[in-house]
């Protein structure tokens, strides 16, 4: 194991917590919702680590930068690693479907626990969870909750996040 620092990001979405070993991170945490992170007791707050994520990730909320290049340290099982590569490949401003998620990891019938990968992603907006939406269209569970979500979409495609009312159809 590694000794975890972390820092914080003031984003339009609020704090994100950015977590790793001070070069890799291995979470990005929402401020609430369910996947609101909070520092261990043995993590170390070091505001000067992961100086290239807050600069992507403040590029990023400026509308900059659509593609991050960072060196990331996921922890999961090898089935969630390979959901959290393919997230990597949908493209900005776009979205799929879980079905469509699992098709392009080679399990087609899978979707559910593609939905389950998604959903435990530790590294959000960096491994693009948010662009997974249901087949329906509707906006599903999002780590940061819905509106988080909403928020996010709608800065891809160059919208106001309020444009967004539970559905991109």
């Amino acid at each position: 194991m590694f000794d975890v620092v972390y820092t914080y990001l003031e984003s339009p979405i609020g704090p994100l917590l950015l977590a790793g070993d001070g070069v890799r991170l291995s979470k990005v945490g929402f401020p609430t919702g369910k996947g609101r992170v909070a520092p261990h007791d043995d993590w170390r707050r070091d505001d000067g680590r992961f100086v290239e994520a807050l600069a992507q990730l403040s590029a990023y909320f400026a509308g900059k930068l659509r593609d991050f290049d960072l060196e990331l340290m996921p922890v999961g099982t090898p089935f969630q690693l390979a959901v959290w590569q393919a997230l990597t490949a949908i493209p900005y401003g776009a979205t799929i479907s879980y079905g469509e998620l699992a098709a392009r990891i080679g399990r087609p019938a899978a979707s559910r626990a593609v939905g389950a990968a998604n959903g435990a992603n530790p590294i959000p907006i960096i491994v693009p969870c948010h662009r997974v939406i249901g087949a329906s269209g509707a906006l599903t569970g999002f780590g940061g909750g819905i509106d988080t979500k909403r928020w996010l979409l709608a800065h891809e495609q160059g919208g106001d996040p309020g444009d967004l009312q539970g559905s991109l159809f």
